[in-house]
């Protein structure tokens, strides 16, 4: 038997400052640990981790993809990159699965996740982020209805009276991952009132771009799938209502709702943003109630360490309250936000990343003359580069104009054209609504060269006028 002993001093300081109802701003720190040696694995692993945490390395692990397919469909093996993702794949047990070629599961499977993210993300901006007042709102909302709304009817009034005018949807939406990416790299030139405002800006985008292919890229209804549909989505809702937080139930019925979805003729990714909307947002304990139950397991674990310092590792005695204050730290944390925790990392470096190498390979001989002359090329092109940042500049304007938002905190216009241009890099959402759109066939590798060349000029565009515009302290003054 171990005597009890009392907590160390820097301990019950940090226990009675928070008893007296101390800011979190103003209560003592602990004194910093011994440092132990860092494990080789670790060592050889932290370039990495670094790397898969910046705000770009998402945005380049896609860019390389993208070239990757580029130059593999334009290679003497480019027919193995066609061939391979047409191989089709079954899932499920026999008599009872669901045969696609390896394109179909990428883009209507593995994207239905991308969507599931992009939809908890929705919800935490209405929630409690960028989206949460109208105020708040009010310039990212008007700034992604223009960018909406001006490329749809830049690429209409190059098509119209053709069969291509249903490809309008193509130029309207952003890849924020690109966008966040190059601006990342812009550093301090780029105020980070304005990532937030792309950001957001993104998100509203992101909304827009759902209600479309939900809306005017379905083909037919099936009414027995969406009725069923319908009922799991019920199911998903009641578990919401009725408090269960497990992630299990929740992916368990939005595999069915993602079957309904796929047989009812809605694109099946609607149902990952569907699915994400009844993800629960609360926590179980408060922020107070966290801080007292925590600090009593750190106390807990600090006798330990003054009874048997040399055991920390081995003993029950140290490990029961770490595993206390893990239960703790659950109950402190929404499903939403661990979910997207979780799997922003799983998006942003490996579905992102297939998808963009299954989607970007263009073969560009014979391709390229004609695509200078075709409409909706033209259309698309002139969308991204031209459109987009209209569109965004012109209504966030109105918007400023008419008081009912104010400009990024120290953001000028010029900035403002930057992101409009950023917003012009389509190249993910675009390549996916450009699919439901053309189908397969050679319009739609067309539409493709279209994408990827406004995205590219897009880009450039922004990074520059980003890069003379000058960093947020001259922005104040300006």
């Amino acid at each position: 038997m171990h005597a009890e002993s009392p907590a160390s001093p820097a301990v019950e300081r940090l226990k009675e400052a928070i008893a007296e109802g101390s800011p979190l701003d103003e209560l003592p720190t602990l004194p910093p640990p011994e440092e132990t040696p860092e494990p080789l694995v670790e060592r050889v692993l932290a370039p990495f981790q670094r790397f898969t945490q910046a705000e770009a390395a998402g945005g380049l692990v896609l860019l390389f993809n993208a070239i990757l397919a580029l130059a593999w469909a334009n290679s003497p093996w480019g027919e193995s990159y066609h061939h391979l993702w047409e191989t089709k794949l079954t899932i499920g047990v026999p008599g009872f699965g669901l045969t696609e070629s390896l394109h179909h599961w990428i883009n209507d499977g593995l994207m239905a996740v991308f969507f599931f993210v992009v939809g908890l993300e929705i919800k935490r901006e209405i929630l409690v982020g960028e989206l949460a007042s109208v105020r708040q709102a009010a310039l990212p909302l008007f700034a992604a209805v223009g960018g909406m709304i001006v490329p749809a009817l830049v690429f209409t009034s190059f098509t119209l009276g053709t069969p291509d005018v249903r490809g309008w949807g193509v130029p309207m939406a952003t890849d924020i991952a690109f966008a966040l990416g190059i601006a990342a790299l812009l550093g301090s030139r780029v105020p980070t009132s304005l990532k937030v405002f792309l950001a957001a800006l993104a998100i509203v985008d992101d909304i827009g771009a759902v209600l479309v292919i939900a809306l005017f890229y379905t083909a037919s209804i099936q009414a027995m799938a969406l009725l069923v549909a319908g009922i799991v989505l019920a199911l998903l809702i009641g578990l919401n209502v009725a408090g269960v937080r497990s992630s299990v139930p929740y992916f368990l019925l939005g595999a069915i709702l993602w079957v309904a979805f796929l047989k009812s003729g809605v694109h099946a990714t609607i149902s990952g943003v569907l699915l994400a909307l009844t993800i629960p947002a609360s926590t179980r304990i408060s922020g107070p109630e966290f801080l007292h139950e925590a600090l009593s397991h750190i106390t807990d674990f600090d006798r330990a360490c003054e009874n048997d310092p040399a055991e920390f590792s081995t003993t029950q005695r140290h490990q029961e309250p770490i595993f206390a204050l893990e239960d703790t730290t659950r109950r402190a944390q929404s499903p939403l936000l661990r979910l997207e925790h979780k799997l922003h990392g799983v998006v942003a470096f490996l579905i992102m990343p297939i998808f963009a190498l299954a989607n970007a390979g263009v073969a560009f001989s014979g391709g390229v003359g004609t695509a200078i002359t075709d409409r909706a090329v033209l259309g698309i092109i002139f969308g991204l580069v031209i459109g987009k940042p209209l569109g965004i500049v012109l209504f966030s304007w109105l918007a400023v104009r008419f008081k009912l938002a104010d400009l990024p905190f120290g953001a000028t216009w010029r900035h403002v054209l930057g992101m409009g241009a950023l917003g012009g890099i389509g190249f993910t959402m675009a390549l996916f609504i450009a699919a439901l759109a053309f189908g397969e066939g050679d319009k739609l590798e067309l539409a493709k060269l279209g994408i990827l060349a406004g995205s590219l000029v897009a880009g450039i565009a922004g990074w520059l006028l980003l890069r003379q515009s000058g960093g947020p302290k001259s922005a104040r003054n300006a």
